[in-house]
C-alpha cells in the first residue's frame, strides 16, 4: 500500500459471500501479543516476552436485507464458523497487492435492532483453527481481486516485500461466489517474477464451485516461499469461477 486511505474501499468476504455491500463496520481486526513479564529483583529495566497471539476480527455491522440466499440476514443468522477475509483497496477497490486480513472464526451472536434503518451485528471469536496456533499472524496479501477468471494466469505476479525468499510457510485462503462447474485453486511463485511453478501445498484441490465456498489451506511450517506470488487457475468442468483470493506468508 503506498497511501492513505479511507473505508469505502475495504470489502468484505464470509465463507463464500460478498458481504460488502451490506457491511458497515468490521473491527477492530486485532493482532496482538500477550506479555508475559520476565522481571527479576536485580533487573533495572522492566521488560516482556511475547505469550500467547491473539487474533480476533471483532464485529461485524451492517444493514439488514433478507433477500433469499445472499441477503446478510441469510447469511449471518445462522450462527456458525466462517472463513473471513477482509480486503483494504489502495485509495480504490481492492487489487492485487494490497493487505487483507484473513482467518476462520466462530461466529459467537447475531443481532438485528433499528428505529427506521434496520441494522444487525455479528460478533466473531477468537481464531479457531489449528492454523492459528501454528501461523499467528492474521494479515497478508490479496493474490486475486473479487472477479471472474476463464483461463490459467500468465501474467507475472508482484513482490511480496519479503526480500527474497521465505522458509516459514503461510497459509492460502479463497472464496468462491459463482461457478459452473470443477476447477482448482492456487498459488505460483516465483524468485525472479518471471519463471513461475505451483507453490507446493497452496491449493484447494479439484472443487465443484457450481456451490459457493471457502477454505483455507495451511502449508508446512518450514515451507519455501519464493519472494513474488500470483494467483492460479486451472479449469475442469468449469468454463468461468468468481473468486478472491490471498496469501499469508510468514516471516519467522
Amino acid at each position: 500500500m503506498s497511501g492513505r486511505t479511507v473505508s469505502k474501499h475495504v470489502r468484505v468476504y464470509a465463507g463464500g459471500y460478498d458481504v460488502s455491500g451490506y457491511s458497515r463496520e468490521i473491527g477492530p481486526l486485532l493482532w496482538e501479543f500477550e506479555p508475559a513479564e520476565v522481571v527479576t529483583f536485580a533487573d533495572a529495566v522492566k521488560g516482556a516476552l511475547p505469550n500467547h497471539c491473539i487474533v480476533n476480527p471483532g464485529t461485524l455491522n451492517g444493514v439488514m436485507d433478507a433477500t433469499a440466499t445472499v441477503g446478510l440476514h441469510v447469511i449471518a443468522s445462522t450462527v456458525a464458523r466462517r472463513i473471513i477475509t477482509v480486503a483494504i483497496g489502495d485509495r480504490a477497490a481492492p487489487a492485487a497487492g494490497v493487505p487483507v486480513y484473513c482467518g476462520e472464526f466462530n461466529q459467537m451472536a447475531y443481532q438485528a435492532a433499528g428505529d427506521g434503518i434496520v441494522t444487525v451485528t455479528a460478533p466473531f471469536s477468537f481464531a479457531v483453527d489449528g492454523t492459528t496456533l501454528v501461523y499467528p499472524k492474521p494479515w497478508g496479501v490479496l493474490l486475486h481481486a473479487l472477479g471472474a477468471e476463464t483461463g490459467a494466469s500468465t501474467a507475472t505476479g508482484f513482490d511480496n516485500e519479503s526480500g527474497g525468499a521465505t522458509t516459514f510457510g503461510g497459509f492460502f485462503v479463497y472464496h468462491v461466489t459463482a461457478g459452473d462447474g470443477t476447477a482448482t485453486l492456487s498459488v505460483d511463485d516465483s524468485a525472479d517474477n518471471a519463471a513461475f511453478s505451483a507453490l507446493g501445498g497452496a491449493t484447494s484441490g479439484s472443487i465443484d464451485f457450481s456451490t459457493r465456498t471457502s477454505g483455507l489451506v495451511a502449508l508446512s511450517r518450514q515451507a519455501t516461499v519464493r519472494r513474488y506470488l500470483r494467483f492460479q487457475i486451472a479449469l475442469g468442468t468449469a468454463t468461468t469461477v468468481t473468486f478472491v483470493s490471498s496469501f499469508v506468508r510468514m516471516f519467522w
